[in-house]
């Protein structure tokens, strides 16, 4: 028979064990953060009815659907969390109490160009809050905060959430008779870090046809920077102008109020103008998260508020607020910046079990006893020689191995031995799963990301 060539397709992560543990560690903090913020979780199905999939969506998303058939139906692979949420919400809506605040991390599928740090398969780790009819504006100041308990509780410092409010932007492009192509004007100062004022102003009137005028007051806007206070001081001039930009305004001044309350440091988040997100999605306040030292990397966390999230699917007002982190894209940056805490543990197991005797029971009883107490442990029967066991025990990188020989069993004892150190003791074979649990605890200490 001839066989086959084993091989990963193009831009799916297959990681190898010690790897999907570091992962695994990741997106259990993840889990953790978002559970403690009072979030359920959610596991919608990773293949829906195209046309529920597709309701909102077009052009450049249909193009990288997955989508396939399977007797008389017309399926797709979901290609974010957020279209599924509005499905389940919507359908579910009389069994849901309100507000519905859900966390989901689960793998999306997109059927683009693969290429360093993109994938057509990965995880998306997201957090919405959905209100029936109506959502208090606390809810958007309190998603940073779980962005920046997030990032802590994994280990990073170094990063900055940017805050901005689309009413505000909204509302400065209809004061300057613009709000026509205010998506197209956005898309272009969107590139005003890359490119430069000068440049951006070319092209607003290059490719847009806006007079100097126009061009002058939005280089000029967006130039506001500075402290929050200075900024939010700064937009005040512009107020009593326009309806929408002031009720922005309010919003924006909310948020930042409460950030602090909330327990985010000032240095951590900043108002940023030239942040707009989903140009036809986001109507209230927007956020992106950018790691201070990796710049190139772009936005590690996004969303914001939206006014319906099902209006596809049914005619009741559902706004809302969420986030989501690119999960399969940070741990690929964070790997390749090696910036993960190779010092933690990544062994599938806490101690590994060698018997030493004919009568496997009492090792079979010290692994008993050692899962009881909270410790993870492997019983190795294989037949082979010692070297061999040994040899398994590194390659699995277990931090300690327990003998039961002979003498040990007679005496009531177990021989442990350090992987990382090298010292060997022996222990009463009843005390010996609790000191196991307090080592290991002890080697679990600290965050997955060391910066």
């Amino acid at each position: 028979m001839e066989k086959v060539k084993a091989r990963t397709l193009s831009g799916f992560m297959e990681l190898l064990p010690p790897q999907q543990a570091q992962f695994e560690r990741v997106k259990g903090i993840l889990e953790e953060t978002y559970s403690r913020y009072g979030f359920t979780p959610l596991d919608t199905p990773a293949i829906e009815a195209s046309e529920v999939l597709l309701a909102k969506a077009g052009g450049e998303t249909e193009k990288q659907i997955y989508r396939f058939t399977k007797g008389d139906s017309d399926l797709s692979l979901r290609f974010d969390l957020t279209v599924p949420l509005a499905k389940y919400v919507a359908l579910h809506h009389n069994e849901l109490a309100f507000p519905f605040r859900r966390y989901q991390i689960g793998k999306v599928y997109r059927g683009e160009r693969a290429q360093r740090g993109r994938f057509r398969e990965f995880y998306q780790a997201d957090i919405d809050v959905i209100g029936d009819g109506a959502l208090d504006i606390i809810n958007e100041a309190e998603i940073p905060a779980i962005i920046y308990q997030t990032f802590t509780a994994l280990g990073l410092n170094r990063f900055r959430i940017r805050v901005n409010n689309r009413k505000i932007l909204n509302g400065f492009y209809e004061m300057l008779h613009w709000s026509h192509r205010a998506p197209d004007i956005m898309r272009i100062v969107d590139k005003l870090e890359k490119i430069g004022a000068e440049k951006v102003g070319l092209m607003l009137c290059t490719d847009l046809g806006l007079d100097e005028d126009a061009v002058g007051e939005i280089v000029r806007f967006m130039a506001i920077k500075g402290s929050n206070s200075q900024v939010l001081t700064a937009l005040e001039e512009y107020r009593g102008r326009n309806e929408i930009f002031d009720q922005g305004l309010e919003e924006l001044n909310t948020v930042v109020k409460y950030l602090s309350a909330f327990g985010v440091p000032e240095d951590h988040f900043t108002v940023d103008l030239t942040i707009a997100r989903g140009l036809d999605y986001y109507t209230g306040t927007v956020y992106e998260t950018v790691l201070l030292d990796h710049p190139e990397v772009g936005s590690i966390c996004s969303g914001g508020r939206y006014d319906n999230l099902a209006e596809y699917y049914t005619d009741k007002q559902l706004p809302g607020v969420g986030i989501s982190i690119g999960l399969t894209r940070l741990f690929y940056v964070l790997q390749e910046q090696n910036l993960l805490n190779k010092a933690l543990p990544t062994s599938p197991a806490d101690v590994l079990v060698l018997p030493m005797t004919e009568d496997l029971s009492p090792a079979i009883a010290f692994a008993t006893a050692c899962r009881g107490a909270g410790v993870k442990a492997q019983l190795y029967t294989e037949p082979k020689k010692f070297k061999a066991k040994m040899n398994y025990a590194d390659r699995i990188g277990v931090p300690y191995v327990a003998f039961l020989g002979e003498d040990e069993v007679a005496n009531g004892v177990v021989s442990l031995k350090d992987m990382v150190s090298g010292e060997q003791e022996k222990v009463a074979l009843e005390a010996a799963p609790e000191w196991l649990r307090e080592k290991v605890a002890t080697r679990n200490e600290g965050t997955p990301i060391k910066e």
